[in-house]
């Protein structure tokens, strides 16, 4: 017998257990898992001391595909991605130009990633006030679900969406056998403690943070889940950045709601000072909280309140982050390369939770909830989509490792312990060099509904 890829004695890590053994892949598949398999292989790779996880499925990136691609583009950031264990991305819709938001512009943002990404993908369709006529096609063209925005988005071609438009978003969802993904953050607390500030005078850094308090995302989930219960809607919380909010989440769960909490790797390691100390790299909405949050945060982890990890990643030109007024300044942290390392390195080493906690918060749990067959999985016949991790190899994030169109990220300057050695994507090399060959282009993947 011969196989394509075997990686010896790695210590490979499924969704419940880990252990050492030998995995062979043969066309794009996990085709033996064995203890010890004597296969003759195209290509050998020694793993032993290293982690074997499968790949990171972002399911929270802004690559802006087409129409702002100055900001970022697929080409760069699924090259970032897979540079940080990244197999696959669900794009968000606001950020290319136009948002998707019929099948039309779908269309357009699918054409865009096949021709320029490195990894397979799937994309969100909107959710806004003048879309909501239009959910039908965007889930015939594939749409993985749909976003809606509760609060000002920074894009004014994509409007929030006010209750009754997300009730009416959510029914029409429910229809679709589709999900809403909502960012929870009340626009009534924000716009008027914005207003209040700006008024004021007051725009410097602390001014900013102060204008988005945990309850303004406690308020927005409140909202969401309440419209989520008169629909039967499935309802996905994006960044989570409070563990307030994962708490109500949770407790909704236990009475039936159908709903899932992701939060991001910054709201894990970064904290408020590193806002002060970095400025406008390290803005984000909801914006970094104080460290005692962020003990809180990690310890959910640990006790399940966390259903998914995202990264986020929401790039722009330097120039958007340079302004007196930080009001004005483009809230999005570029993160997508470094935040399964640094999930791995705050859960595992720092934290000591299993590594398959790792696995589900980035892989299996959104693979299931995205309804993504074959994904995220490390088992015998699931595709082959894989990281190699190290743990010992000690290291300064530096901007010029990093592979955006744009190196900034608040990351620079942090030390690290976990680095990727390899990414495969269908059983090939996409990190460190893509080894895809032409005539296996990136894929747009559509959810399996029942």
């Amino acid at each position: 017998m011969s196989c394509d890829l075997l990686i010896r004695g790695a210590t490979v890590v499924d969704s419940v257990t880990s252990r050492v053994a030998d995995v062979a892949v043969t066309g794009g598949r996990i085709t033996a898992i064995a203890d010890s398999l004597d296969l003759a292989a195209r290509r050998v790779v020694e793993a032993r001391g290293h982690y074997l996880l499968p790949g990171f499925i972002d399911a929270h990136v802004h690559f802006n595909e087409p129409g702002r691609t100055e900001w970022e583009g697929a080409a760069t950031g699924s090259r970032a991605l897979a540079a940080g264990g990244g197999t696959l991305f669900i794009d968000m819709p606001l950020n290319s130009s136009p948002p998707v938001l019929d099948a039309t512009t779908f269309t357009a943002k699918a054409a865009a990633i096949v021709r320029e990404s490195a990894l397979d993908a799937a994309i969100w369709g909107g959710l806004v006030p003048e879309n909501l006529g239009k959910l039908g096609e965007l889930a015939e063209c594939g749409a993985i679900g749909f976003k809606a925005f509760m609060s000002d988005s920074g894009i004014d071609e994509f409007p929030c969406a006010n209750r009754a438009t997300l009730r009416e978003g959510m029914r029409r969802a429910a229809e679709l056998r589709l999900p809403v993904a909502v960012h929870a953050e009340s626009a009534i607390l924000t716009a008027k403690l914005s207003r209040l500030a700006q008024e004021e005078g007051r725009t410097q850094i602390a001014d900013y943070l102060g204008s988005r308090p945990i309850q303004a995302e406690l308020d927005a989930i409140d909202e969401a889940m309440s419209c989520a219960r008169e629909t039967g809607c499935a309802l996905h919380i994006v960044h989570v950045s409070s563990r307030a909010g994962l708490e109500r989440i949770a407790a909704a769960k236990k009475s039936g709601l159908d709903v899932t909490a992701e939060t991001c790797p910054h709201y894990l390691v970064l904290d408020e000072t590193d806002v002060i100390r970095l400025g406008a790299v390290a803005k984000c909405a909801p914006p970094l909280r104080p460290r005692a949050e962020v003990e809180k945060l990690r310890r959910a982890l640990g006790d399940g309140l966390v259903d998914t990890v995202g990264s986020d990643h929401s790039p722009s030109p330097p120039e958007m982050k340079q302004s007196a007024d930080f009001f004005k300044v483009w809230g999005g942290i570029s993160g997508c390369q470094h935040a399964l390392p640094l999930l791995f390195e705050a859960a595992v080493l720092e934290e000591k939770l299993s590594p398959s906690l790792v696995v589900r918060l980035t892989a299996t749990n959104v693979a299931r909830r995205f309804r993504l067959a074959g994904k995220g999985e490390l088992v015998e016949g699931a595709g082959a989509d894989l990281v190699l991790l190290s743990t010992s190899t000690e290291h300064t994030i530096r901007a010029e490792d990093l592979l955006y169109r744009h190196r900034q990220s608040p990351y620079v300057g942090r030390f690290s312990r976990v680095s990727v050695l390899e990414t495969w994507a269908r059983g090939e090399t996409v990190h460190p060099e893509n080894r895809r060959s032409a005539s296996h282009p990136a894929q747009i993947l559509r959810p399996n509904l029942p």
